[in-house]
């Protein structure tokens, strides 16, 4: 039996630190972080009973025992609210088959009619479609194509980022939210799966179990036809799609960005002229 809660607590005891917590750093430490006695004194519950928390053997804590652990583990509201998913009753219910994530029209007749580089993604950042602009901008934005694993294998996506461990980060831990406790989806399987066996990244920030959503915010590129810009990235959620979002880049009004933006649309530049790699750059 899968002990996730387990799991979650010890990866993230890991990255608190004595001083963090405010207590005396004494003695060898065998493993990073908080000892599991030293989660359990600052929470205020038993040693033994902390530690059948994370063996698995206790799955029903109170919600004041886990959110004073949160507290402990300094966990933000996304975190917590994933912790109190991990033990809630509502129990899962398993996929025989991968569900079909299918677009509405309408959120095809507006991507259709959007000037700025524009694609629609699934729930685990699949491309389902994408205008001419966004496959301008890089190739791998292309329907069919997978975000994670083009930024964790495609040596072109990865040159295409220059803050490229920030954002393998952010879409690791928004992943992790997206997923929540549907970990049974035969779409999360086959493609963690595949990451984890093939980058050493992903297999570290995994390992974290940072859960986070991604924001609008701004993104650096290094595009080989037009160079470094910033774009804005937006995410829409797409009404009666669930889990479906439509995300757009945008300039600055005004800024060279902008101008770099005209340009390729104008000119049909496409983000790199040899075919899609599939051997992973960077682990």
């Amino acid at each position: 039996m899968s002990n996730d809660l387990g799991a979650f607590l010890s990866a993230r005891r890991a990255l608190v630190t004595p001083r963090q917590a405010g207590i005396p750093d004494v003695g060898v430490r065998r493993v990073p972080g908080l000892r599991r006695e030293e989660v359990a004194m600052l929470a205020g519950v038993s040693a033994d009973y902390y530690l059948r928390l994370e063996r698995g053997r206790d799955r029903n804590p109170s919600v004041q025992v886990l959110e004073s652990i949160a507290r402990v583990l300094q966990l933000d509201d996304e975190h917590l609210t994933y912790l109190l998913q991990l033990v809630a009753d509502t129990p899962r219910k398993r996929r025989r088959r991968p569900r079909k994530e299918t677009v509405p029209a309408g959120a095809l007749k507006l991507l259709g009619s959007l000037v700025q580089p524009a694609f629609i993604e699934g729930r685990y950042f699949d491309i389902l479609a994408s205008n001419s602009l966004a496959r301008a901008l890089s190739p791998s934005l292309a329907e069919g194509g997978n975000q994670l694993r083009d930024l964790f294998l495609n040596p072109a996506e990865q040159a295409l980022h220059p803050d490229w461990e920030n954002i393998t980060e952010c879409f690791v831990a928004n992943l992790r939210q997206a997923v929540g406790t549907d970990i049974d989806d035969p779409r999360f399987i086959e493609l963690t799966g595949e990451l984890s066996l093939a980058s050493a990244r992903f297999r570290q920030l995994w390992a974290r179990h940072e859960v986070r959503g991604q924001r609008g915010t701004p993104i650096r590129l290094n595009h080989p036809q037009v160079g470094e810009l910033t774009l804005n990235r937006e995410r829409l959620g797409i009404a009666g799609a669930d889990g479906l979002m439509l995300v757009v880049f945008h300039a600055d009004a005004g800024s060279s960005d902008a101008e770099k933006l005209t340009l390729l649309a104008a000119a049909g530049l496409s983000a790199v002229s040899e075919p899609r790699a599939v051997q992973p750059a960077k682990t």
